[in-house]
Order: structure tokens, then C-alpha cells, then sequence
């Protein structure tokens, strides 16, 4: 009898492939099954070739070839069809069996399919994989949560196909009940949206302030990428920026500026509006990929609308370093205010998040991989109950270090019309967050006077509200105090 698979994979597109190719090359067998079944024999056929894979074409077929407790992994779109293959495996699998959707998963989707599924006995893990292909083929960093009795019978897969750090440590652990681990992957997901922004945001000032060629900029990125900027996004700009069309010139250049998004920043933004979490940065970088993607109304915009043509007048080279200055403290902010929706998140759901831990797991593997995190990972080794990531001592020397040149960028950009939507909303968020007093004094008056909502003094105890009849023409009935 031929022997029982250790796992089994539903969906060979891109991911679904190369995970399967990955935890074959640590030794374990592996089922595959995909809706199209030519897709399934050119994949055995090919790239699976004489490999410990097996080609199945139903799920029945799949489940019956695996090894109990049965584990299968999806790898499909997100949506309605998570929810068509939960149903039709549910009547295949017996209770202690394991379902595990690696896919980009809202969150709440996942909450619900963890209950929905542990009613039938049947254990559900909900598991952000990042990485991309290259991740998922030798290493990419892996978020689980759902069942935590599930997690000891996927572990030692999911930690062998995983990235390691320079200790052999594995890129993922378990993250938490519920949809924690796609709620991280979410954050993730938004943190790195906020990252690219920021680095366009550079590229932007140096090309049209500066008046930098790509070669140029290939050679600050390079520099970058070796000191506390080093990372894969730095990394591979630097790499696009050296590329070349077939006629020789920038490939870069004649990339249509219309960019797209597959909704997981949007996801960070609105549940961050939900907690109510000032997510500023990565909330931009939302809105700047929106606007990037009306070029049509740009261009005709641009015929009608004037503005200051940029034009630089100092030294480039000092200019250049205060960008990197401005580069490395907005990421600071954006990282913190990331982190700052996960602690809201947790106390919200009752999750128990591992935060130097999930630091931890997005340092090798995932597209926001950096020397930057295991930074993070030590402040909150050292302060667990940090509130802030901008208080930790690190940080907070970081942060003043670079804030000169941070000022200066955003300042310069303004004059000369550029826009640096996520460097300045960061810098907003900076002195907001380090400022005792806001105007929000005079805003509860407003809403005072216009709807009687109410307002603390500073003279009296927190948490007594007032009421004033501001234009003698109103009573002295007040509304409801509450925040959503």
C-alpha cells in the first residue's frame, strides 16, 4: 500500500506550487489537488517530476491519500471560495482532522470559519503566508492562528518550510486564536504598503528635485541597503533601478505610474477607523495609490492646474542624506502606529500577541523583511508592555537624530511642489503624538455648541462632562456622550 501523504494541498497556482516544492525538499509527502486537472498533471509532470508528490483529482481522492489527523492546506482566492471548499470537505474529514487556509484572508472571515468548522469538530488554522514566490519556495515567514490545538500537528512543517533568522530561529510561531494570524498578515500587508510608499516618496524627490538618472539612484539605494536601511524593498529598488529596457534605457521609466492593490492595505485602514488607531501613514499610502490610479484625470488635471516647478539650489549630496533621515523615521512611525493597531486589536478580540515575536517572524521570508525588526524585536523583548515603539529608547534617539533632516525633506517637497503625502503625514503623526496639548479643545466646543455632545474641563475630574448653552436660545439637555 503506498504510503499516506503528510499533508495536502489544495490550489497550484504561484504560492500553492512552490509551497508544495518546499516541504517536499524538507521530506515530507505531499497530496496536491487543484480544480483543473490539467493543471495537476503538468504540475506532476513537470516542475513535481519524480518528486515525493502526489497528483489527486477530487477532494475525496485527496483526503482519503493523507496520513491522520488529515491536514489540508488551501491556497485559493480568498472569498466565496474558501467557503465552497470548507463545505465541500467538512462531510470528507473526521473531528481532530485540520483545515488550514494559507491565503490573503480578511480576518474577520477567518474568526467566523474558526467557529463554523470547530462546531463540526474539525480543527481550522488561519495562516498568513508572505514572501512571494521566491518566499514560498525557499522560506517565507508564516503567521498561524485559529485552532491552538491544531498548531503542535502542523508545527514542524510549517517551522521547517519556513525562513530562519542568523540563529536558526524559524520565521513563525503561533500567533493567536481566531483570525490573529490573518490580522497580522493584514498589519503586514499594510506596513508594507507604507513602506513602498515611502520609498517611491524618495525616488520621487531625487529624480524630480534632484534631477537624479536611475543609474544614480541605483547607486544611493545600493549605499542604503548596507546601512540601517537594509532590507528587501531597498534591496530590490535597488536592483529596478539598474535594469534596463532592450533599448538600454531605465526600464522603470516607461512603467505606466498607475498603480494597483489587492485591498489588504484598505483592510489595515478601515480596521484601524473601526479601533479607532491613528494609521496615518499607511492610510496614505492607500489614498496615494487611489490617486496614482485616476491618470487620466491627472493628465488633464496637469494642463489646467500650476503649481512651483521644482528646482534645487544647495548640496545634493547632504540633501540626499537628510531624504534617507526622512526615509528611516517616517518607517519608524509607520512601524509604530502598525504596532499600535495590533495592541488595540488584541485588546479588542482578547488576543495574546507575542509582539518581539511577530517581529521575529517578518525578519526573514516576507517582503518587509529587515535588519529594522530585530531592532523591534529587542524593544519589545525588553519593554512588553511598551505602548509606543517611538518610546522605546532606540527609537526615540533615532527618531531625533534624523528629525532635522526629516523637517527639511518635507519642507523642501512643499516649496516646490512635490507631493510626499506618507513623509509628511508621518512627521504630522510625530508631532501630534509628542505634543501635550492639541486644538481638539476648541473641536469639543464646536461640537458643543452645534449638537451638544459635551466636553471635560481641565479644571475638574476626568470623566465629568459638561454642557454649555452657548447662544442662550438652547436648554440645558445635552446628548449622549459616547466615541465610536
Amino acid at each position: 500500500m503506498q504510503k499516506r501523504s503528510d499533508i495536502g494541498l489544495i490550489g497550484l497556482a504561484v504560492m500553492g506550487e512552490n509551497l508544495v516544492l518546499n516541504m517536499e525538499s524538507k521530506g515530507y509527502q505531499v497530496s496536491v489537488f487543484n480544480r483543473s486537472s490539467e493543471k495537476v498533471d503538468s504540475f506532476i509532470k513537470g516542475r513535481g517530476k519524480d518528486k515525493n508528490i502526489l497528483g489527486t483529482y477530487s477532494l475525496s481522492e485527496l483526503v482519503d491519500s493523507l496520513e491522520r489527523p488529515r491536514k489540508v492546506m488551501m491556497m485559493i482566492k480568498a472569498g466565496a471560495a474558501v467557503d465552497a471548499t470548507i463545505d465541500a470537505l467538512l462531510p470528507l474529514l473526521e473531528p481532530g482532522d485540520v483545515i488550514i487556509d494559507g491565503g490573503n484572508t480578511h480576518y474577520p472571515d477567518t474568526d467566523r470559519r474558526v467557529k463554523r468548522v470547530e462546531a463540526k469538530g474539525v480543527h481550522y488554522i488561519g495562516a498568513g503566508v508572505s514572501g512571494g514566490e521566491e518566499g514560498a519556495l525557499l522560506g517565507p515567514s508564516i503567521m498561524p492562528g485559529g485552532s491552538k490545538v491544531a498548531w503542535p500537528l502542523v508545527k514542524p512543517i510549517f517551522q521547517s518550510i519556513a525562513a530562519k533568522v542568523e540563529d536558526g530561529s524559524p520565521c513563525c510561531d503561533w500567533v493567536g486564536e481566531d483570525g490573529a494570524g490573518h490580522f497580522v498578515k493584514m498589519v503586514h500587508n499594510g506596513i508594507e504598503y507604507g513602506d513602498m510608499q515611502l520609498i517611491t516618496e524618495a525616488y520621487h524627490i531625487m529624480k524630480d528635485l534632484l534631477g537624479l538618472s536611475a543609474d544614480e539612484m541605483h547607486e544611493v539605494f545600493k549605499e542604503w541597503n548596507e546601512q540601517e536601511l537594509d532590507s528587501y524593498l531597498i534591496e530590490i529598488t535597488r536592483d529596478i533601478m539598474a535594469f534596463k529596457d532592450e533599448d538600454g534605457e531605465p526600464l522603470v521609466e516607461k512603467i505606466l505610474d498607475k498603480a494597483g492593490q489587492k485591498g489588504t492595505g484598505k483592510w489595515t485602514g478601515i480596521t484601524a477607523l473601526d479601533l479607532g488607531v491613528p494609521l496615518t501613514l499607511i492610510g496614505e499610502a492607500v489614498f496615494s495609490r487611489c490617486l496614482s490610479s485616476i491618470k487620466d484625470e491627472r493628465v488633464e488635471a496637469s494642463k489646467v492646474l500650476s503649481g512651483p516647478a521644482p528646482a534645487f539650489e544647495g548640496d545634493k549630496k547632504e540633501f540626499i542624506k537628510a531624504i534617507k533621515d526622512a526615509l528611516y523615521a517616517s518607517k519608524i512611525v509607520s512601524y509604530a502606529q502598525g504596532y499600535a493597531l495590533m495592541r488595540a486589536a488584541a485588546e479588542e478580540n482578547n488576543w495574546n500577541l507575542n509582539y518581539g515575536g511577530i517581529a521575529l517572524m517578518w525578519r526573514g521570508g516576507c517582503i518587509i523583511r529587515s535588519g529594522f525588526l530585530g531592532k523591534i524585536k529587542e524593544a519589545y523583548d525588553s519593554q512588553p508592555g511598551l505602548t509606543n515603539l517611538l518610546l522605546d529608547p532606540y527609537f526615540k534617539e533615532a527618531i531625533e537624530k534624523a528629525q532635522a533632516g526629516w523637517r527639511k525633506v518635507v519642507a523642501t517637497a512643499v516649496m516646490n511642489g512635490i507631493p510626499t503625502p506618507a513623509f509628511a503625514t508621518a512627521l504630522s503623526y510625530f508631532d501630534g503624538y509628542r505634543s501635550e496639548h492639541l486644538p481638539a479643545n476648541l473641536l469639543q466646543a464646536q461640537r458643543d455648541y452645534f449638537g451638544a455632545h459635551t466636553y471635560e474641563r481641565v479644571d475638574k475630574p476626568r470623566g465629568e462632562f459638561f454642557h454649555t448653552n452657548w447662544t442662550g436660545r438652547g436648554g440645558d439637555t445635552a446628548s449622549t456622550t459616547y466615541n465610536v
